[in-house]
């Protein structure tokens, strides 16, 4: 048995040889590609949102987000409103633990800016199954221009641990196909 006080037996002093070298030169050169993509990615990529993010008061949101509904409540869902917005309108969608509020229900081809804040801890935002994520911080709205290309029932799930009641911060969007000329009956969950 040894201690920290006593050097460890073979022959660890002894310089590395050179497919060690090789290796360790290697996976350096590799994180500094990564590294200097980093910058190119955030630049040139189209993964990147091309939405816009400002500071705002989370009561102020809230509020925002209670007019929003108050304006264009159609019903409600499970306890919560389903609005419909005009075609090109702001559309606010707060989380809040451990709930997505209110239901929205868009219609296909329509553009929309949806806005998105927390009213008390960071959430993740996913819009499953179409693999949309974002991190929803309290204090900050972000406005994303979108235009849904498919009708059908989406979930929004958190995936940031926010709390005890995690995992039911499930929220939905609806999206209508009006030249269908029905609502859809099925579509993902």
């Amino acid at each position: 048995m040894h201690t920290g006080m006593e050097s460890p037996r073979g022959v660890w002093w002894k310089p590395a040889h050179k497919a060690e070298k090789m290796w360790v030169l290697i996976a350096f050169a590799w994180c500094m590609v990564l590294f200097a993509m980093m910058p190119l990615w955030h630049l040139k990529g189209a993964q990147n949102p091309s939405g816009i993010r400002y500071r705002v008061d989370p009561s102020a949101y809230a509020r925002r987000t209670n007019e929003f509904i108050r304006q264009y409540k159609v019903g409600e869902d499970g306890g919560f409103a389903v609005v419909e917005p005009p075609p090109g309108a702001d559309v606010y969608l707060l989380g809040r633990m451990w709930a997505w509020e209110p239901v929205l229900k868009l219609h296909k081809g329509v553009a929309y800016t949806l806005h998105l804040s927390s009213l008390d801890v960071n959430h993740g935002f996913n819009l499953s199954p179409v693999n949309l994520n974002f991190q929803v911080v309290p204090g900050y709205d972000y406005g994303l221009r979108i235009v849904p290309t498919e009708a059908g029932d989406f979930r929004i799930v958190c995936n940031e641990f926010c709390g005890i009641q995690h995992h039911v911060m499930v929220g939905r969007i609806i999206v209508v196909d009006d030249s269908a000329g029905a609502a859809p009956t099925g579509g993902a969950q």
